[in-house]
Formats: C-alpha cells, structure tokens, sequence
C-alpha cells in the first residue's frame, strides 16, 4: 500500500511533533503494510507557512534518518494546500509543490465548515496550468454532509478524490462514515489514504480501510490504496473507480449515475 496524505515529518506543522514520533510512525506505517508515503505537511497562509524548499529539505534529513534505523518506508515529498485563490499563482511561480514534486496532482483541502466561493474559479485555473486538484477527506466537510450532491460539479470539471481511512472505521463519527461509504459505492474515491497526525487516535493505518472497500467489492480497496496511489506516484491517470449497485435512496438515481448520464467522460478514464 501507498499513503499519499500523512503529516508525518517531524515539527513542521500539527503532525509529528519530533523525530522519534515521526519515526515511531513509519514504524507503524511499515507494519501495516505500507511500503511508501508521501509526506504532506499543511500550507495554510498565517498558520502554517511552509516552503516548497522547507518540505524538500525536511523530506532528505527524515529520509536519512530512515536509512539509520533501517526502517523499510520510502518517502516523498508532497504537501496538503488549503485551498486558497493564490495556489494558481504559486505554481505558475514554481512555488507549490505537487504531490511526489511531479508536477500533476495538487492535494487540495477545504475549510471544514464550508465551501469557499472562490473554487470552482481556482480549480479551474489550477487545471489550467496542467495539474489535477485531489480533493481531500470531502466526507469530512459539513458542506458536503448536507449535501453530498456538491461534489458533483468537482469531479465533473475533472477533480479527484482522497478519501480518509479512519472516516470508513467510524474515528470521525457516524456522519462521516456513512457519506464515506456512500462515496465509495458511487465510485467518487480515487485514493484511500490515512491523514495520520501522530501514533495515537489518528495513527498511519490503511489495512482496516483497505478491507472494508474489499467488502463491498473486491480489489477495490487494492486500487484505491496500491493501484491508483502507484499510478499517480508514475504521473499516470488513476483508474476511474467502480460503481457499486445499491437501492437507491427514495427512488433516486445514485450519485454517480447521474453524472455518468449526462456525461460520459471522467477523470482518469
């Protein structure tokens, strides 16, 4: 498995506070069946104001502390953008650093209680420049449990989704996990990942995620946590996941399903 969303480098945001914990988590991550990560601290203009060149670096000194504990986990760089109207202009300048520094895929979270006005607009520009948004955790947004259906327009302008493994074990409340799983028989996720913050509550742990996608259909937590994570770290498109029948709620046409009959393209396809 692949973890492409983990605050795991040491004192640099709300993750890992220092070296042993970030190691203590890659122990973790190791014995979980995770082979590699990509380290995605937060950018948050006034609160976490990370460098592209700050990340780069903090990613070489954990690196070689990995090799002297011989700790099977490779690591990349990467990091989680709040989503704000500048990203645009920070890749333009070379200034945002995309997941693994490949220079296609951004990780993109909102606001928890909102969906800013402003991003369809940076979205768009966003892909303008040749880069795929991956929209991170949306079960977890409030906006998006009063209505699901807002993800809708995001994935049909040509955003991805990363999915949280503790939303589907219920860590983030009984909301969010039964809009995880709805996401996930519509097909919205690409990615599982874990968004681990330290060892304890949010711990580097995708197996248990892993095996509930497997329980609705099979293979499908393997593509979301090692097909499509190998894919993106290539610079390939993930796989378009699969939708999963289910009664539909009320009489209505699944998420999904409404996309797909008023469009035939998707993301990855």
């Amino acid at each position: 498995m692949i973890d492409l969303h983990i605050h795991i480098l040491p004192g640099i945001d709300d993750g890992s506070r220092d070296m042993e914990e970030s190691l203590e988590m890659a122990r973790c991550a190791a014995a979980d069946g995770i082979k590699a990560v990509v380290a995605t601290p937060h950018i948050m203009v006034g609160v976490y104001n990370n460098s592209k060149e700050k990340i780069l670096d903090a990613v070489q000194t954990f690196r070689g502390q990995l090799q002297a504990q011989g700790i099977p986990l490779e690591v990349y760089p990467g990091a989680e953008y709040m989503l704000d109207p500048d990203i645009p202009l920070w890749l333009k300048e070379g200034r945002a650093l995309t997941l693994y520094d490949g220079g296609k895929y951004l990780l993109v979270e909102f606001p928890a209680a909102e969906i800013p006005i402003y991003a369809d607009q940076t979205f768009f520009e966003i892909a303008l420049q040749g880069v795929t948004p991956i929209i991170a955790h949306p079960e977890r947004n409030s906006k998006f449990m009063e209505d699901p259906d807002k993800l809708l327009s995001f994935i049909e302008k040509g955003a991805l989704c990363q999915g949280t493994a503790g939303s589907f074990t219920g860590l983030f409340g009984s909301r969010a996990r039964r809009l995880a799983v709805d996401y996930l028989l519509d097909g919205c996720y690409h990615f599982i990942s874990s968004d681990a913050h330290g060892t304890d509550r949010r711990s580097p742990v995708l197996s248990e995620a892993c095996r509930v996608a497997e329980g609705y259909s099979t293979g499908l937590g393997k593509l979301l946590t090692g097909d499509n994570p190998t894919r993106l770290l290539q610079g390939r498109s993930p796989v378009r996941p699969p939708t999963i029948e289910k009664p539909p709620p009320q009489g209505k046409l699944g998420f999904l399903s409404r996309l797909w009959r008023r469009k035939d393209t998707f993301p990855g396809k």
